[in-house]
């Protein structure tokens, strides 16, 4: 083999790594989004129904602005009250599956990152869910 058909061939060989890389990171990234978008439903899942915290006031104003009576009230506040039971009870069903397709993705990351990019990435992930509770309930596991 030439001198130049050598270079060519290694010049191939690290664009052909440089996109291997960048898919690498796609895919973490990707990961990262579906990943943030569970803690995020696991986050709110937690949190205290329609009638409580902060949202009361809203509660408050919107049962105003459409003027119920005493009777439609109590109704509005059993029908909501049911809901929310339900989908407190939903999610605690699909927990178990959320947990389960995390276990999945951590062992699907951990074999394509080195040992050092895993420990990185557990701790960058602690330090976000961290970040989310202190603002809830916090995650139940």
């Amino acid at each position: 083999m030439t001198t130049r058909v050598k270079e060519k061939t290694l010049m191939e060989i690290g664009d052909k790594s440089k996109w291997q890389v960048r898919i690498v990171v796609l895919v973490i990234f990707a990961l990262g989004f579906v990943a943030g978008a569970l803690s995020w439903n696991i986050y709110r899942s937690y949190r205290p129904g329609p009638l409580f915290d902060g949202r009361r006031d809203r509660y408050e104003q919107m049962m105003n602005q459409l003027q119920l009576t005493q009777e439609q009230r109590t109704q509005v506040e059993k029908i909501l009250s049911d809901a929310a039971a339900q989908w407190m009870e939903l999610r605690k069903q699909s927990y178990p599956r959320m947990r389960e397709i995390r276990s999945q993705t951590d062992q699907r990351l951990q074999a394509v990152l080195t040992l050092e990019q895993w420990e990185q990435f557990k701790q960058m992930r602690d330090e976000m869910r961290g970040g989310r509770r202190g603002r809830g309930r916090g995650r139940r596991e």
